[in-house]
């Protein structure tokens, strides 16, 4: 078995124009609670200063990541780092309260015990879409549910046996705690446990693991959407269709395309101050209908 090792992003962003307004953040007080957040009124912004730190799945973190700047560029006097680690990760660490909010991708009651998970609102901000990606040397364009099941639990081994070259398949996975990976085993794989044996690697993060589809030939793996459309990859992946559909954001938002899931920003109780005005700016038309899009995501629906 092949092994290899991601990092740990942490992205601090700071504080760069004046801006000025109310708001408040809403939810429901339960792990399964998704009650909408009213968003801000055009124009309207809640400024609040201190610092929070936020973390978890790395699928999100782009969009997450570019809201921080866009907030503390508007606002002075707060600080927002914006951590990777995956679902896992920060499901845990905001159950904690070692961060003020976690991201991810599958719910909090699939990854932490009932009364850890009982004290964590979640706020849903997005819908997101992940694509299997190949190395460019791989020729097969797509990929039926039954293919996938037979090649990530083992059954097949080299892409011949699916349209593609003589080559060996080298599968990427993630961590036991990524919510990447649990969507796409819960989806795709309809719960089978993944192969243990052949040629596999893995990576800590989308990040690495895209890194490490274009410089590995017959690697294999699944990242999330903004991954795959950002311009710095063009050309550098193979992506496929599942069971004959588009890894799109319409045919993701119009159920034809099905390996997709909501986005979470947990909080521990309540949110206040910083966190709850960052989760209503997640919530506000700049977000939901500027950089959502722009970033390969699907607005909340409301």
């Amino acid at each position: 078995m092949l092994k290899g090792k991601g990092s740990l992003v942490a992205i601090v962003v700071a504080v760069v124009v004046l801006a000025s307004g109310c708001g408040s953040s809403t939810a429901s007080p339960s792990s399964a609670a998704t009650t909408p957040k009213a968003s801000l009124a055009p124009g309207a912004l809640n400024c609040q200063t201190g610092t929070i730190t936020t973390a978890g799945s790395t699928a999100l973190q782009p969009l997450i990541d570019a809201a921080a700047k866009q907030y503390v560029a508007a606002c002075p006097g707060a600080n927002i780092i914006v951590n990777g680690g995956g679902s896992g990760t920060g499901l845990s660490q905001v159950s904690q309260g070692a961060v003020q909010i976690g991201e991810s991708d599958v719910t909090a009651d699939s990854k932490l015990a009932t009364p850890d998970a009982n004290k964590l609102i979640d706020h849903i901000v997005a819908k997101q879409g992940w694509i299997v990606v190949t190395n460019p040397d791989v020729t097969v364009k797509n990929l039926t549910t039954q293919q996938h099941v037979d090649i990530w639990t083992g059954k097949i081994t080299n892409w011949k046996d699916v349209g593609g070259p003589d080559e060996p398949i080298i599968l990427i996975f993630r961590p036991a705690s990524s919510g990447t990976r649990a969507t796409f085993k819960k989806i795709v794989l309809g719960g089978l446990n993944e192969t243990t044996s052949g040629q596999i690697l893995t990576e800590d993060s989308n990040g690495a693991v895209t890194t490490a589809v274009t410089k590995t030939s017959g690697a294999m793996s699944v990242i999330g959407f903004a991954y795959y459309n950002d311009p710095a990859n063009k050309g550098k992946l193979n992506g496929l269709q599942l069971d004959g559909s588009d890894a799109t954001v319409p045919n993701m938002t119009a159920g034809t395309y099905k390996l997709s899931a909501d986005g979470h920003m947990y909080t521990l109780g309540q949110p206040t101050g910083l966190t709850a005005a960052f989760l209503d700016y997640m919530m506000s038309p700049d977000v939901q209908n500027g950089l959502i899009p722009s970033l390969s995501y699907a607005p909340v629906a409301r």
